[in-house]
């Protein structure tokens, strides 16, 4: 079997594995708890998924080039800060601070793709260095403080429906901009660029392509994507605090290997993150509604996340024989 052949059979098995998975547990939740198959609680997976969602596909992006992003959960929480500042403080209109909390978000992402690219940094040590960087300037611009008082219209993007349905605002959001993205990385230029460096950098790169451009978008893309969840995020709490997004960026990358991505990067899909970040969230949604503790969910979350990256260490593993 060639190269191309194998990554390809991957790609399919990978992604029929994450949704037979959530298939099974879902059949296993709503026999062990019948209140698990109620649309009512369908539609608070779909509302706990979206932040988590939003953060994983800019975070699978990255991934696919071979790289991690492990300083979305702080961007989170810095662009919420500064969001908060503009329209709670200073009273600016709304827009102006989402627009503020998306041009930061993307800066962070750029100024990390550049390390990366042009200074020749570790992706994880630029990542963590940013990390530390927008969690101690949300720290220091909030001095302490929570953010609250949004309008109306702000928390209607977190919290809102479409109206004569009882489907949330920010579902509909997070849907669109998964189609968006399965778009670009299926058929545009940029999409087949990204996994190509994922899977050969070096002969991408031999190959004509601005391979520092791409790794940058890429970076940048993940910054932006950390924007627009800590919009929902504080529509949806009402409240903006720089303690937002801890631990965010472990779910994110765990919602992308469970969903199917290689970690080497160059394989992958858009829809098998989604399927990953759903899995992640109906466990926890299970076990709540099973009363299990939250430190044996945390316990729990762990080994699911070991397993799935051993297998897909097993599944790169199997690459390389083929």
């Amino acid at each position: 079997m060639n190269t191309t052949a194998a990554k390809t059979k991957k790609i399919d098995l990978s992604n029929m594995s994450a949704l037979l998975v959530l298939i099974v547990l879902c059949v296993l939740l709503s026999i062990a708890e019948p209140a698990f198959h109620s649309f009512a609680n369908f539609i608070n997976i779909l509302q706990q998924v979206t932040v988590y969602a939003v953060l994983a596909v800019g975070v699978n992006i990255v991934i696919f080039t071979g790289g991690i992003d492990i300083s979305v959960g702080s961007v989170v929480a810095f662009t919420g800060i500064v969001m908060g500042k503009i329209i709670v403080e200073a009273g600016l209109p709304s827009i102006v601070g989402i627009i503020a909390a998306l041009a930061i978000g993307l800066g962070c992402g750029l100024f990390n793709g550049i390390m990366i690219s042009k200074f020749k940094l570790q992706p994880m040590i630029a990542t963590l260095a940013m990390m530390s960087m927008a969690r101690g300037a949300a720290y220091t611009i909030a001095d302490g403080n929570t953010i609250t008082g949004y309008s109306e219209g702000f928390r209607f993007i977190g919290s809102g429906t479409i109206p004569g349905t009882q489907i949330p605002v920010q579902i509909i959001f997070m849907i669109l901009l998964y189609i968006l993205f399965y778009y670009i990385m299926k058929y545009r230029r940029f999409g087949r660029y990204i996994y190509s460096i994922g899977g050969n950098e070096e002969a991408t790169r031999l190959s004509g392509i601005n391979v520092n451009k791409y790794k940058t978008m890429a970076y940048g893309i993940s910054g932006l994507c950390a924007g627009i969840a800590s919009v929902i995020l504080t529509a949806k709490l009402n409240s903006a605090q720089s303690t937002a997004g801890l631990d965010y960026e472990m779910d994110a990358i765990a919602s992308c290997v469970i969903g199917g991505t290689s970690l080497l990067g160059g394989s992958g899909s858009v829809w098998g993150t989604f399927v990953g970040a759903i899995i992640m969230i109906v466990i926890r949604n299970g076990l709540n509604l099973l009363n299990v503790s939250s430190n044996l969910q945390k316990l729990v979350i762990g080994v699911v996340i070991l397993i799935a990256v051993l297998a897909d260490a097993i599944r790169n593993g199997a690459l390389k024989k083929s």
